[in-house]
């Protein structure tokens, strides 16, 4: 079994060795399995049960206060699981799972979602704050509006420095297209932002799995989904390639970015030379910041990131 697992691109952690261990033990814990879908979820469980990174407990806080956790998985015979908007479920990779493999569907949402993982004995009305959240959330204190929907949009979009809804400059770039203020140097940075997103991908000689978890956006709107439980956008997996992405995710979902680099190795790349054509193409598309780790049905690991750090973990078992 071969598994390469993800931490979030963003700005360099204040703590890369003690991530980094828990990003090696979440490799280790899923290559120690016999098949590529429990490979991803037992990984990703690793992941998400650490306050270090923005899935399951420590996930990063909406503009209601409220925690709400989003997941994708998929097989390389094109089944799909995703679950989005649940507040209190630590491991929401497992709710992906269940909608994967014990319902007709594809995604289940909000208070559903929490319903569906409870007939399913996973575990919900979790705390999912952990020191380092609580301390970021109680920083915003003064400054959280209190004057009704359009005044909190209005705090929002001041928060991630954009220049109008769809966060893009008001000028286009030399080709007549929309171009992105890179966040690093607005008010919404990266750290600020907790792209801490995690994902891992698995590969055992025959089939392939991929999976994503996130606690979404810090300050995000209330309600707000991004890329992660979007298929073809946080997550993809086909008879090519298994894929996880993370970073900027409303701008992951407009290009596809998973399934852009399945579709580089369909065309005869391999994982990592595909992993980095994406992000190229990526970052010309969108000016933002995003990262993606791959492997595809040779067994080639891949990743790339345009943003100051990624971290991994990979492990192999024969």
């Amino acid at each position: 079994m071969q598994v390469l697992v993800h931490g979030g691109a963003g700005s360099d952690p204040d703590e890369p060795a003690p991530r980094q261990a828990v990003l090696d033990e979440a490799a280790e814990t899923g290559a120690a399995t016999s098949d590529p879908v429990d490979a991803v979820e037992a990984a990703i469980h690793v992941l998400e049960s650490s306050p270090r990174f923005n899935a399951g407990v420590g996930s990063a806080v909406q503009s209601d206060g409220a925690i709400r956790t989003d997941a994708g998985i998929m097989t390389d015979d094109r089944a799909v699981g995703a679950a989005c908007s649940m507040p209190n479920v630590e491991h929401a990779v497992s709710v992906a799972r269940v909608v994967m493999e014990e319902t007709p569907h594809g995604f289940i949402s909000g208070e559903h979602a929490v319903t569906l993982a409870e007939a399913f004995d996973i575990e919900t009305g979790v705390d999912l704050w952990s020191e380092r959240t609580r301390e970021k959330w109680a920083e915003t204190e003064q400054d959280r509006p209190t004057g009704g929907a359009a005044s909190e949009l209005e705090w929002i979009q001041d928060q991630y420095g954009q220049t109008d809804p769809g966060g893009r400059d008001e000028e286009a770039g030399e080709d007549g297209g929309a171009t992105r203020t890179d966040q690093t140097e607005t008010g919404a940075r990266d750290g600020d932002l907790d792209h801490d997103t995690v994902g891992a991908v698995a590969f055992d000689g025959e089939h392939l799995a991929a999976a994503t978890s996130t606690g979404g956006r810090w300050l995000a709107l209330a309600g707000r989904v991004g890329d992660v439980p979007q298929v073809g956008s946080g997550f993809y997996c086909s008879p090519a390639a298994a894929v996880s992405a993370t970073g900027a995710g409303e701008d992951i979902a407009r290009v596809t970015l998973s399934r852009r680099v399945a579709r580089h190795v369909e065309r005869g790349l391999d994982a990592d030379a595909a992993a980095e054509l994406a992000i190229d193409e990526f970052a010309e598309l969108t000016g933002s910041t995003a990262g993606v780790i791959a492997v595809d049905s040779s067994g080639t690991l891949g990743s790339a990131f345009n943003s100051s750090m990624m971290q991994t973990g990979r492990a192999t078992t024969r």
